[in-house]
């Protein structure tokens, strides 16, 4: 029983239209699933990643009318996304640059090529070359050359006060390994914790914090993190693990592209356990991912008041 990898990311917009512009036109991101948060119909949930909608390559957000994130700890601060190569990175350095995106310039840190940028909302991104390692299928239609093109999701950054607990949980309860730790930006001490295999689409970076005051989630927010669950055997011994070891947790949750498991590390960072399968050609063809509204079919009775509630992209 191992977690292979990071699952999905999801984040929060308050503005879908431009959402949906920013990651298909200019990150050239594939729209894989156009639904809506199954808690709250009234919000899109929109799913981009790879040409074949791989698990570990969705970087997803909910559509909420809410002011920005107040940032600070006690959150994900940072969605890395991989690319291929230096020449990816140097290409990303001019296309965002002409998108009118800025940017910090290609940086070293931890031994990697980086590009820490942020979208218009302030959701804090950055490309980080993995070498080829981790899931990622270009995708045909995309405005971004096959061989620059994002490949998935890379380290997600989160940012705690203390690190003890949350690493307590990271290792005799998730099953990763510290496996080294650098310098922030600021200074700050960041340790990487890996699992399955390693490598950058295996990683969670954990920086200390120490008195800075929590986050307060918003637009620009990570919401939640999601890390890959091969079977659904393991599945459900997931599930048995978190309850014996009694965290608090949802209980099995069928999202219908994936199973999913969610519960708080000690830091109060929302995480999901998420299925590999079904996969979101569960109830579209392959093909045509993403064109129209899907709902799964304990919401398709409410389409018509779904879609009335819903601003078009």
């Amino acid at each position: 029983m191992e977690l292979t990898g990071l699952h999905h990311v999801t984040a929060v917009s308050a503005d879908a239209p431009y959402n949906h512009r920013f990651y298909t036109q200019t990150l050239g991101m594939r729209l894989v699933k156009k639904t809506v948060n199954q808690d709250d119909t009234s919000a899109y949930h929109l799913f981009y990643a790879d040409g074949e909608a791989s698990p570990g390559t969705d970087l997803t957000f909910f559509d909420w009318p809410v002011p920005r994130e107040r940032r600070g700890n006690h959150a994900a601060v940072r969605t890395f996304l991989r690319v291929r190569d230096d020449a990816a990175l140097d290409y990303w350095a001019g296309r965002l640059a002409d998108s009118g995106v800025a940017h910090t310039g290609i940086e070293t840190r931890d031994g990697r090529d980086m590009l820490p940028f942020e979208d218009r909302e302030g959701q804090r991104l950055g490309l980080i070359v993995d070498g080829g390692r981790g899931p990622g299928v270009p995708w045909a239609k995309s405005p971004v050359p096959t061989e620059h093109q994002i490949r998935g999701l890379g380290p997600i950054v989160l940012s705690v006060p203390d690190l003890a607990p949350t690493a307590v949980v990271l290792t005799e309860v998730m099953g990763m390994r510290e496996v080294r730790t650098y310098a922030s930006e600021e200074g700050r001490a960041i340790h990487v914790f890996e699992m399955g295999d390693g490598g950058p689409a295996a990683e969670v970076h954990v920086k200390v914090e120490p008195g800075v005051a929590p986050a307060v989630q918003g637009a620009g927010a990570v919401h939640h993190v999601a890390f890959r669950v091969t079977t659904f055997d393991e599945y459900d011994e997931w599930a048995r693990r978190l309850k014996d070891l009694r965290i608090p947790n949802s209980g099995k949750v069928d999202r219908f592209y994936f199973r999913s498991l969610y519960f708080r590390e000690p830091n109060g960072i929302l995480f999901e356990l998420a299925t590999d399968r079904p996969g979101f050609a569960a109830d579209e063809d392959a093909a045509h991912l993403g064109e129209k509204l899907a709902l799964p079919p304990f919401l398709e009775g409410r389409r018509a008041a779904i879609e009335a509630g819903l601003k078009p992209l």
